[in-house]
């Protein structure tokens, strides 16, 4: 075996992940990230070498993630970060098994991703100015997120060339480096050709390349910028409640399913690996089915009376 201690093994696995093929800058950052947490927990523990690390100790790892008051999904992915460096380590001789094999979070309730309905949708999209530059340019942004359902990285990933304007698709990069078409509606390309015609449309600087969306210097428009225009028509749409691009995007899935879409085809659209990761968008529209059940059903409305009534 080779003697190296255990932040040289994380980063000669880094390291490994730079070179494999199909993996993003930001995984890599996402993957350094959680290692480094990985790392720290080591040290305070004196887990000097791979060789040091016990069930017991990973079950104490994953206490501290989950008293740390972490969403369930940054929990979930700093396990998987590990769980990585882990199987790595057992494939190069300095472990027999995984550590982490069985191990398992708390169940906790889940969280429900929050959605707009579609009436405050429509006021969200009519709400830019498109008399000014910003406006229109806005407008088209909030279009295309929620005509295809795309991340907020995605959007602002968009080049001029991705365009079909005459098919209505767009080709998006997802997470891993993976393309996908999207379709775009009649008011998504109706908004976009008007920002792309725009006269006063800022001229893009050298670094921005072909990027679609820009902002007023010219550069391509950064994630955090994207939220601030959701946020900012949030207040002129007079929708008071807290909302971002992925908040759109969870709507785009919500709204289809409402309108009896099937969940393999918006697994699809949204760019998802896995059908479990669609499938939480089902219980959105089930409480939904069951909010207008109950409000709108005699039997339903019978029952919640008999029930008041014992109260």
């Amino acid at each position: 075996m080779i003697s190296c201690s255990m932040d040289e093994w994380i980063d000669q696995y880094l390291q490994r992940l730079k070179n494999a093929r199909g993996v993003s800058v930001h995984t890599l950052r996402a993957y350094g990230t959680d290692l480094a947490t990985f790392a720290a927990f080591c040290a305070e523990r004196g887990i000097e070498a791979p060789s040091d690390l016990a069930p017991r100790a990973m079950r104490a790892y994953l206490g501290q993630l989950e008293d740390q008051g972490l969403a369930g999904t940054s929990v979930q992915r700093k396990l998987s970060s590990v769980r990585g460096l882990l199987k790595w380590l057992v494939e190069e001789g300095q472990l027999e098994t995984s550590p982490a094999v069985g191990l398992r979070r708390r169940r906790t309730p889940r969280n429900l991703p929050g959605v707009l309905s579609e009436k405050e949708v429509d006021a969200l999209l009519a709400a830019p100015d498109t008399a000014t530059p910003t406006g229109r340019r806005d407008q088209a942004l909030l279009e295309v997120i929620y005509s295809a359902g795309t991340r907020a990285a995605e959007t602002v990933g968009l080049n001029a060339e991705d365009l079909d304007l005459k098919v209505g698709t767009a080709r998006v990069m997802g997470k891993g480096g993976k393309q996908r078409l999207v379709a775009l509606g009649s008011h998504a390309l109706s908004a976009l050709a008007a920002y792309r015609e725009d006269p006063d449309r800022p001229k893009p600087v050298t670094t921005a390349g072909d990027a679609l969306f820009l902002g007023p210097r010219g550069t391509r428009l950064t994630v955090r910028t994207l939220e601030r225009v959701v946020e900012r028509n949030l207040m002129r749409a007079h929708i008071h409640r807290r909302a971002t691009p992925h908040t759109l995007r969870h709507s785009f899935a919500t709204h289809l399913l409402d309108r009896g879409a099937d969940l393999r085809s918006v697994q699809e659209m949204l760019g998802h690996a896995h059908l479990v990761t669609t499938q939480i968008y089902t219980h959105l529209s089930i409480e939904r089915l069951r909010e207008v059940y109950e409000q709108a059903h005699p039997r339903a409305a019978a029952e919640l009376e008999e029930e008041n009534s014992k109260g």
